[in-house]
């Protein structure tokens, strides 16, 4: 059988498995294993061994190593595959090994490059004309290191999913007794479809490519074209922490820590753990923008894949920004569910139905048809509706549903301080909400000047959203809603009592940016934004439902 043949060339499953669960550099670490990295200190262990950055490395953290790309570093361990330690001049600390090339002529010493550069004045003429290669201008050398990078790197990922799509998911499929589609389409995703596109968009960098000058190939094309399919990558991110999780489960029982360890072996791919390799993906789409910022820096304005670079380089950064908000927004739903859940008194259909997004919230003076009379409400402004809620007298931690609104049928119109000709009221910091069939006029009165143009601009965000979410095709499943729906039922059982909370809020804001080099491997580190991505409105506001806890 398939188990059988698998089992006689890696050993006994009981010796795999206490193997696994002993090894966890080998199996869990992204620097285990690995005849390059033996290679490399065999290397340092006789000499110094120098290394050229492809890319500039900018750093905050004194336990990183900062430099500019085209700076030459001595590479002091190369132990672990993600994060090297080097020195530069009399600075000394951890680097990206992603971010460097070896030199091809390590015989020659580092003392005399050093010297070299310092006999070139700082911001003269020969600095920028010096050479890194044989018969090419600095700029032009990196250029074609960054195009050279970029090739390497792409059809080095199109072999890694490869290995996945026919060295795991085509033996799981075989395995019907241990796996079921479902099981698999969480455990992958959509790589397979991954896999498609990214072979179709290696060829077209192929075309682009000039081999024998590469700073001369024009690729920036290649991702204009292509930026809409990149999009899938959506999908896949969103559900990475469910595989991260089924996974999980499933290496606790031996006979699958057995099986994929077989595969790994039988389609001879490197010494790395299954989530190790599902982390590529997501870590394939956050490079793109890194790799397209280097290329326009080292392109002259004058080369003819400037202006494609350049917008490439948009392209990606947009593709990067969406993969992260459709994440954002598919993490919010839970929370969502859990606001309602805590909301008494409700009616209607639940809150997702419509919205995946909260968008501004605070006090206001409603004023309504037809009696004109004050209520004090709480209002929360979500993508297509505006909910508002009471205040318990008693316990005002708690909220009672009174109604809401559609803003799609809804036009807001500032108003001026004075009597309102609608309701015959005199308002101050108001703004009219009132229904495009003109038979609901609402008055909203917020205690400051400031606020009532922090609505006015929450008003203008939400419908902002909604069109962009229309453009972008953007849409939460039945499934998904179902789901966050149930979990939240589970945190309220009946008779429990209610009250609005933030239960991820205060863990939120205790989360640091982890100490990378010395604890944790860059590859358990997903950021799918730019490094100054502006914080989620939803965690700005989700502190305002309970603003009234005493």
């Amino acid at each position: 059988t398939d188990k059988s043949s698998l089992g006689d060339e890696v050993g006994s499953e009981d010796d795999l498995y206490n193997e696994f669960r002993s090894s966890t550099n080998r199996f869990g670490h992204p620097g285990g294993g690995g005849g390059e990295q033996l290679a490399i200190n065999e290397l340092i262990s006789d000499g110094s061994v120098c290394a050229e950055a492809l890319w500039d490395h900018v750093t905050m953290d004194d336990q990183e190593l900062g430099f500019k790309a085209g700076d030459v570093i001595e590479v002091v361990d190369a132990t672990n595959k993600e994060w090297w330690w080097g020195r530069v001049l009399d600075s000394e600390g951890w680097f990206p090994a992603s971010f460097v090339r070896l030199r091809v002529n390590q015989d020659e010493p580092m003392d005399d490059y050093l010297a070299h550069l310092d006999g070139v004045p700082e911001g003269s003429g020969a600095s920028v004309g010096r050479s890194l290669g044989p018969g090419l201008p600095c700029k032009e050398q990196m250029r074609a290191n960054v195009i050279n990078e970029i090739m390497s790197t792409e059809r080095d990922y199109i072999k890694h999913l490869k290995d996945i799509c026919e060295g795991y998911i085509k033996q799981c499929r075989k395995r019907t007794d241990m796996f079921n589609e479902e099981q698999l389409r969480m455990i992958f995703g959509n790589i397979d479809e991954l896999y498609r596109f990214q072979k179709k968009f290696l060829k077209a960098l192929e075309k682009k490519f000039n081999k024998e000058q590469p700073h001369l190939s024009e690729i920036g094309s290649c991702f204009l074209e292509n930026q809409t399919e990149f999009q899938i990558y959506s999908e896949y991110c969103n559900n990475h922490p469910n595989a991260c999780v089924q996974l999980s489960k499933l290496m606790k029982i031996k006979k699958y820590v057995f099986f994929f360890e077989a595969c790994r072996l039988l389609q001879k791919m490197i010494d790395i753990s299954l989530d190790g390799f599902l982390l590529t993906p997501v870590q394939k789409i956050c490079k793109y923008p890194l790799q397209l910022a280097e290329l326009l820096k080292y392109t002259n304005p004058q080369h003819r894949d400037y202006k494609d670079v350049e917008a490439a380089l948009n392209a990606m950064k947009n593709v990067a920004r969406l993969i992260n908000e459709r994440k954002r927004r598919l993490e919010n739903i839970d929370k969502i569910a859990q606001w309602q859940s805590a909301i008494e008194d409700w009616e209607g259909d639940d809150i997702l139905s419509r919205s995946s997004d909260l968008i501004f919230s605070g006090d206001l003076t409603k004023i309504s048809q037809p009696q004109a009379k004050n209520q004090q409400r709480m209002f929360f402004l979500f993508d297509h509706q505006l909910v508002f809620c009471k205040k318990d007298l008693l316990r005002r931690d708690i909220l009672y549903y009174k109604g809401r609104m559609d803003m799609d049928q809804m036009e807001v119109v500032d108003v001026e301080d004075g009597k309102d000709k609608d309701l015959n009221v005199t308002v101050k910091n108001a703004l009219k909400l009132v229904s495009l069939a003109g038979d609901e006029v609402h008055l909203l009165c917020a205690k400051k000047p400031e606020l009532k143009q922090r609505w006015l601009r929450a008003f203008a965000d939400e419908r902002e959203q909604v069109q962009h979410d229309f453009e972008t095709g953007f849409s939460i499943t039945e499934l998904q809603k179902k789901q966050a729906m149930q979990n939240a039922s589970k945190s309220h059982p009946a008779g429990k009592p209610k009250a609005v909370t933030r239960p991820y809020y205060d863990l939120l804001l205790r989360q640091k940016h982890p100490a990378l080099p010395t604890s944790l491997p860059q590859q358990q580190v997903i950021m799918l934004a730019e490094p100054k991505r502006k914080t989620s409105n939803f965690w700005h506001n989700i502190g305002r439902l309970t603003p009234f806890k005493k």
